[in-house]
């Protein structure tokens, strides 16, 4: 098989179970806004920092590895945040590696502790093609052996609205859509557009139960909209306990525990319920948070989000 029978089986199958959504799959996209959204910088009152790994369909060769990094806080007396935020992904031959810087603004909406943001993104992404582990029959074949990389700028947006009880978002991490200059032949695209609204709230079920439900739509031009939806159970601000479902995809449990205020670990497996049920044995996400918080803060209630 050639390697161009091999690239274009790959961005096939990419499209065909994953609805062509090409940016990295995540679970616990509510811990990690920042990722999809840049208007949430800043909004956790703290410097704060995340990092997340996913091995997605275990068993599967050359199955989708990834890995994210965040960094937040904010500044100017609370109306404005910074941030920054890091993707490493592997997918068979392919790697992208994405760095961006994110800036925000937010004005409160009213006395309590509701406030609106708009924030801007911009970075690049850097995405390689490793074709000197490949096996062909056709050693003439252009790509063989050979290694490719390519550096692509982008700008991403968004808004967010969000207080202690709940929040909601719309944004569009990568506005920019690029195709890729070096397998130009097969049309490769790089990444395609897309949109992202998201919220979830906290509802007091007693003393000691807290109910929180929250969603992530994606939606990519001339693909179908997906959908996360998640619900979990908080037990004396410190256990997180959920199920998630993802729209045709899978389904999966979570599990967070609150250490200190300061310190967040976490975990997730999901398992396909689509035709890929039958070639991989599930996907599992790691993830810890810090959040870094100057002694003369007081904070009068705990931050869900």
């Amino acid at each position: 098989m050639k390697i161009k029978a091999i690239i274009i089986l790959c961005f096939g199958l990419l499209s065909n179970y994953s609805n062509a959504q090409q940016d990295e799959q995540m679970s616990l996209y509510m811990y990690n806004k920042l990722y999809f959204n840049p208007a949430y910088a800043g909004s956790r009152n703290a410097l704060s920092a995340i990092a997340i790994a996913r091995f997605q369909w275990v068993d599967f060769e050359g199955a989708p590895n990834t890995q994210w990094f965040s960094i937040q806080a904010p500044i100017l007396q609370k109306s404005m945040g910074i941030g920054a935020h890091m993707v490493n992904d592997r997918i068979g031959n392919r790697t992208r590696t994405s760095v961006f810087g994110d800036i925000s603004g937010s004005i409160a909406v009213n006395k309590k502790t509701s406030r609106l943001a708009v924030g801007i993104s911009g970075g690049v992404d850097i995405v390689g093609y490793d074709f000197s582990t490949v096996q062909v029959n056709d050693p003439n074949d252009v790509y063989f052996g050979k290694t490719f990389s390519e550096t692509k700028p982008n700008v991403g947006a968004g808004i967010y609205y969000y207080s202690d009880k709940h929040f909601f978002g719309v944004s569009s991490p990568r506005v920019l859509e690029a195709s890729s200059s070096i397998l130009d032949s097969l049309g490769a695209k790089l990444n395609a557009r897309h949109f992202f609204i998201t919220g979830g709230t906290v509802l007091k079920l007693n003393s000691v139960l807290k109910l929180q439900p929250s969603a992530l739509i994606k939606y990519t031009p001339s693909s179908p909209i997906t959908a996360d939806i998640n619900v979990s159970l908080l037990m004396y601000d410190k256990l997180w306990t959920g199920i998630m479902y993802r729209f045709h995809e899978a389904m999966g449990v979570n599990l967070v525990y609150n250490i200190k205020d300061m310190l967040s670990i976490g975990y997730v497996y999901d398992f396909p319920i689509n035709g890929l049920r039958t070639y991989q044995s599930g996907s599992h996400e790691i993830f810890l948070r810090f959040d870094f918080k100057p002694k003369k803060s007081v904070y009068t209630s705990p931050r869900y989000f």
